[in-house]
This record gives C-alpha cells, structure tokens and sequence, in this order.
C-alpha cells in the first residue's frame, strides 16, 4: 500500500508530467489585404498558408473591392474558402463596403459589431474591429473598450495577443492611426506582448512600443503600398513581397517569421518572451 501511494506522488511530481501539462505550442498565420478577382497574386499567399497549419488570422480587407456577398462568393471563397474552419477575421474598412459588413460577418460567422476574443495554446487572443463607428467607437466608455476592458481583466493569461486592421503604427501611405490609441493604451496596461494590423500593403516590424511589438501585415496579394518615410521604432519593413506572417506561440515567450510567396526571398524572424 505504502508503495503504491509513493508511485502516485511521484508521478504526480515527476518532470515529464510537469511538462506534458504544458500547452503545446500554437501556430497564428497572418495576412491582411487579401482577395481580388484582378489579381492571380492572392492565390500564391493561399499556396503558402496551405502548407502551415494553424490558426489562420485574416487581418481585415479580406475581399476587394466592395465586400459583397457576390465579392465573398466569386473572389474569396475559391482562394482563401477552404480555410475557413480554422480563420479567425478581423474587419477591414473593404467589407464595409456596402455601409455593413453582413457579408464578412456571415462567411466567417463573427459577432454583429466584430470584436470578439479567443484562446490559443497557453495565449489569450482579442480581436478588435478598427471601424469604429459601426464597432460603437474606439474611444473610452465605448462598447468595445468597455468590453476589452473586461476581457483582459478575465483573462489574465500569460501571454496577449491582439489583432484588426487600421494599425496603431505604420510607415505606410496611410500610417499611424490615433483612433486607435485608447485601445492601445488598454492592450499595454493589460499586458499585451503583440499586436498585428494590415491597412497598409507592405510588411512593416517595430520595436516594442509601451511594451508591445506591432507588425503590419498588409501583405495577402492585392497590391503593394510604397514606404516613403520610416516611423520612429521601424526596424524592418518591406514593400515589395507578398506572404504571411507565422507566429509561434509557446506557455511564456513566441517567434515570428514572415513567410514570403514562391520566387520571393525577403524573410524577417525573431523570438521573444512575453513580458
């Protein structure tokens, strides 16, 4: 009996058993600025997520040029469709197109206002919707900071990720868009370690700013944007590659690699704790 008891606790503390109750690793593809009928370029980034499993975060404008059910129907669906059961989307400005996003709400089945939040591995992932008046607004006592808010303090994990689609910082022609610095603000006080955007056509990586590392990842085929003039805390940035952005998320720390089509060389990786 004395036997079997000491089995028992010291396979209750054993460190094989310690590391099994690790979460493994999780995988996050992402790219924002995405499908176009015009374009054969959005079918070479499809090629590339298709050989990465994961979790597939789509980083607004998914479709071009309106949004519509018939845009979903015609040009995202025969591209980026079969990925469906694993993309978690975040609205672009393009699938309002219409005045709504009934379209994209529909094909990727998101809430009515678009911000919602979800766990991955040992990460606690917050997707917000950067079009705020038809979110409720971005600023402070807004439904959707109101809500993040709340989130964050229920979800105290060890490791914050969040995504949308206008960025917070960008070198791009449309750049850094203040609206959405109160969310900022609520993301760096909960902790958050990355914060991913699309808007802007080319790739773009910062320094961590109020503690989180942002990238722009406006890179899933449409077109290409021009970089002009460096922000302060760029530190890598290109405008002429299509891909994705892998990002490794592991119990305390992530990588990221930026995945580039076939025939492009240009990569970007790195790794880093959470903080």
């Amino acid at each position: 009996m004395l036997a079997a008891v000491a089995t028992a606790l010291a396979l209750l503390v054993s460190p094989s058993t310690a590391i099994a109750a690790q979460p493994r690793p999780a995988t996050l593809i992402a790219f924002g600025d995405a499908a176009d009928c015009k374009v054969r370029t959005d079918s070479a980034v499809a090629a590339v997520v298709a050989r990465i499993p994961g979790t597939v975060a789509v980083l607004g404008d998914s479709v071009y040029e309106r949004g519509t059910a018939d845009d979903f129907r015609r040009c995202y669906l025969p591209v980026f469709g079969r990925f469906l059961p694993r993309t978690r989307a975040a609205l672009g400005n393009h699938e309002y197109g219409t005045g709504n996003a009934d379209a994209a709400i529909s094909t990727f089945g998101l809430p009515p206002r678009g911000f919602y939040s979800y766990e991955l591995g040992a990460w606690h992932v917050v997707v917000l919707n950067s079009n705020c008046s038809p979110a409720g607004g971005c600023g402070r006592g807004a439904p959707q900071e109101t809500w993040l808010r709340r989130d964050l303090a229920a979800h105290r994990a060890r490791c914050t990720l969040a995504y949308w689609h206008h960025p917070r910082w960008s070198s791009g022609l449309h750049g850094s868009d203040p609206t959405m610095a109160t969310l900022w603000g609520d993301l760096a006080r909960g902790g958050a370690d990355v914060v991913l955007a699309g808007h802007d056509h080319h790739y773009e990586r910062f320094a961590p700013i109020d503690g989180i590392r942002s990238f722009v990842v406006g890179t899933g085929g449409r077109s290409h944007y021009p970089v002009l003039i460096r922000r302060p805390g760029s530190r890598v940035v290109n405008d002429d590659t299509f891909g994705v952005l892998r990002l490794t998320l592991a119990a305390d720390s992530y990588s990221w690699r930026f995945v580039p089509v076939t025939g492009s060389t240009f990569t970007d990786s790195g790794t880093a704790r959470c903080r």
